[in-house]
């Protein structure tokens, strides 16, 4: 009985009761029209010169490049006009030296030749092509023989236009400090120029916007996706927003670059991990608190500390500690095997991953929070396995479970808040038009009134229960309720750093032509036409 007291005791401090979730949506709002109005609010709200949105009508061949961490991926997608796609793709490790090379040439150039091979390997027919029409022409390239690539490049950049971004700095073990300051879409253009490669980089691209657009292609029904959500190891989200909103572009004036106002809309990257990084609103228990105070950045992305799944298995780590150290409490602790079920006493090796900092995967919040097997056996031996737990009871199984779910579920609350936050905003649930329906029934929602959210990372995607988590909060917010929560649609969004990147490169090409109508309005790839019978014999998807 005293362990079941102590773990709800502990599973109690992360309740986020309705009048917090309310309060924090509040507060969200205001530092989000905070960060549209000036440069250095604790919620960037980014620019992205990204203007329009597909509806998954938009046909054509583009490319897409991605580098976050230590691969270098190479992607070209075929977009078949009918929200589904064709993914060829290929990948490769970044040398070690070259993450911290002395020049930015030696990276540039290494992406480059990648790009390269996977040109000749893929799509070699339009590359000898291409090779051969540069020999025989001296009025040099034309416009319809160039890939458009979209270039998501997952390090702190300032963006001042659509394929255009100078590095503030290195992150994930880079260090090259002559790229610093640097357009980074300038120096890849550098390279593939220096091979003569047939290929444009038309877009630089953040994976949150790509979710955002990837949703967009891939949703069902007419209306575009209002927002890309990640709830992953890390958490953000990128929505459409009215460009007259954002007024720090004209503060910004010239700095601010070319943007494309034939929409009147603009995706704006909010960068929501730093949200209340002053802690006026956000929950906070000893756990968070000992955890940010340790982390390599205390003080800093306070909304992503409690959301993500990066620190998540740490929170729970700490309080489990804390719980095992009380001698008060029996967690992990038997006097005899007749206290224990498995008839043996509960021992935690010395070198368990419970005593060392991160040692705690979130993965096994998931495992412990769906597990419905007899005794909770799976966990007991996830314990056991891997975090040297053996002999565990199932009433120590029990109290781990419930502190676990507890924190799950915070996360997924206030996951509510940023979702509520931008919906609202931007009055996505004005003005509904619902289907009436015979016999008091419950109206049916008109497709028109749909509020798309594309969604990708593994908390949303595998933590059991986590979207019905965030719409029980969201039905608690009196601007959205039972009816306008109904209205919101919550779909999986995968791959924004490849399809996600094309697609922008779409909107940059069409912007580029000085297009009026919105890319969905017309065959955006036509110009690849007299290529296509011949691609299309070489295209098909690899994992």
């Amino acid at each position: 009985m005293a362990l079941a007291e102590a773990a709800e005791r502990v599973a109690a401090e992360f309740e986020y009761p309705k009048e917090d979730v309310n309060r924090g949506v509040q507060h969200f709002i205001k530092q989000m029209n905070e960060g549209l109005g000036k440069e250095g609010a604790t919620l960037s709200q980014i620019p992205t010169y990204v203007t329009a949105v597909p509806n998954g009508t938009e046909k054509g061949l583009y490319m897409a490049v991605d580098l976050g961490r230590t691969n270098f991926r190479v992607c070209s997608i075929q977009l078949h006009g009918n929200s589904t796609f064709s993914l060829t793709q290929s990948k490769v490790k970044i040398p070690q030296q070259l993450m911290v090379a002395k020049t930015s040439h030696e990276l540039f150039a290494f992406l480059a030749k990648q790009i390269e091979t996977f040109l000749k390997t893929h799509h070699g027919e339009h590359y000898v092509s291409h090779v051969e029409r540069r020999q025989s022409y001296i009025g040099g390239e034309h416009n319809a023989d160039i890939f458009q690539l979209g270039f998501t490049f997952s390090f702190p950049v300032q963006q001042s236009g659509i394929n255009k971004g100078t590095l503030i700095r290195w992150t994930k073990g880079f260090d090259i400090h002559d790229t610093i300051g640097k357009d980074v879409c300038a120096l890849l253009q550098k390279e593939i120029d220096a091979l003569g490669l047939p290929v444009r980089v038309a877009a630089l691209v953040n994976d949150t916007v790509g979710t955002l657009m990837a949703r967009s292609y891939t949703s069902p029904g007419k209306t575009g996706t209002l927002l890309g959500a990640i709830f992953g190891t890390g958490t953000n989200g990128a929505y459409v927003e009215k460009l007259d909103r954002v007024t720090k572009l004209k503060k910004m004036g010239h700095a601010a670059g070319d943007i494309d106002n034939s929409t009147g809309e603009m995706i704006v990257n909010t960068e929501w991990g730093s949200f209340d990084n002053e802690m006026r609103v956000l929950p906070d228990t000893p756990y968070d608190h000992a955890l940010d105070k340790e982390s390599n950045n205390p003080g800093i992305q306070m909304f992503e500390k409690r959301v993500s799944g990066m620190f998540l298995g740490e929170i729970l780590r700490r309080a489990l500690v804390q719980l095992i150290k009380d001698p008060a409490v029996p967690l992990f602790s038997d006097e005899h095997s007749n206290q224990n079920d498995m008839h043996s006493t509960t021992n935690i090796h010395d070198n368990s991953n419970l005593w060392a900092q991160w040692g705690l995967d979130t993965s096994f919040l998931s495992i412990t929070s769906g597990d419905n097997s007899a005794g909770l056996k799976v966990t007991r031996q996830t314990l056991d396995n891997d975090y040297g737990v053996s002999a565990a009871s199932a009433e120590d199984a029990e109290a781990v479970r419930l502190i676990a779910s507890a924190i799950g579920k915070r996360a997924a609350r206030l996951s509510a808040v940023a979702i509520a936050a931008v919906v609202i905003s931007t009055h996505k649930l004005d003005h509904p038009t619902d289907i009436a329906t015979t016999n008091n029934a419950t109206p049916e929602v008109n497709e028109d009134d749909v509020v798309d959210i594309g969604v990708d990372g593994s908390l949303v995607e595998f933590y059991p229960n986590f979207e019905e988590y965030i719409r029980e909060a969201l039905r608690e917010i009196p601007q959205i309720g039972v009816r306008g929560e109904r209205r919101i649609r919550i779909g999986i969004a995968k791959d924004g750093s490849g399809v996600g990147a094309a697609l922008i490169a779409l909107v940059a090409d069409k912007g580029s032509r000085g297009a009026s109508a919105s890319p969905s309005t017309a065959d955006a790839g036509g110009f690849f036409a007299r290529f296509m019978q011949d691609l299309n014999r070489n295209l098909r998807v690899r994992v």
